[in-house]
């Protein structure tokens, strides 16, 4: 069971990126919630957005509230996570994760993609 993030990369400041995280093999995970967490260089992981297995639960954090929204194509079984208005401050490593509820605690999601590198430029 993998999970794939894509979508990262190099964009300027005010500018907008959609990340995807697909599941390999395609069936596997579709009744797990996911999750997206980033860690910016030197610093913590943090909760960016999560959604439950139906994708009509979604949270957010405060920090991307407004700018960022969490959805889910159920029957790709791929999450999405679509960044409008990006800041130099939402630099960092995006990954994905799958667990069993929808959570904001990383504790929660047992399986884990490889991140994607998201660069905002001043």
């Amino acid at each position: 069971v993998q999970l794939q993030a894509s979508g990262g990369g190099l964009v300027q400041a005010g500018g907008s990126l959609r990340l995807s995280c697909a599941a390999s093999p395609r069936r596997t995970l579709s009744s797990f919630a996911r999750g997206w967490f980033r860690q910016a260089p030197g610093k913590e992981r943090e909760f960016v957005a999560a959604i439950n297995w139906r994708g009509d639960g979604t949270s957010v954090a405060d920090s991307v509230k407004g700018r960022f929204t969490v959805s889910r194509d159920v029957a790709k079984n791929t999450m999405y996570l679509q960044m409008n208005s990006l800041k130099p401050e939402d630099t960092a490593v995006y990954y994905c994760a799958a667990g069993p509820k929808s959570s904001s605690d990383g504790e929660d999601f047992r399986y884990w993609g490889q991140g994607t590198l998201v660069t905002v430029s001043s």
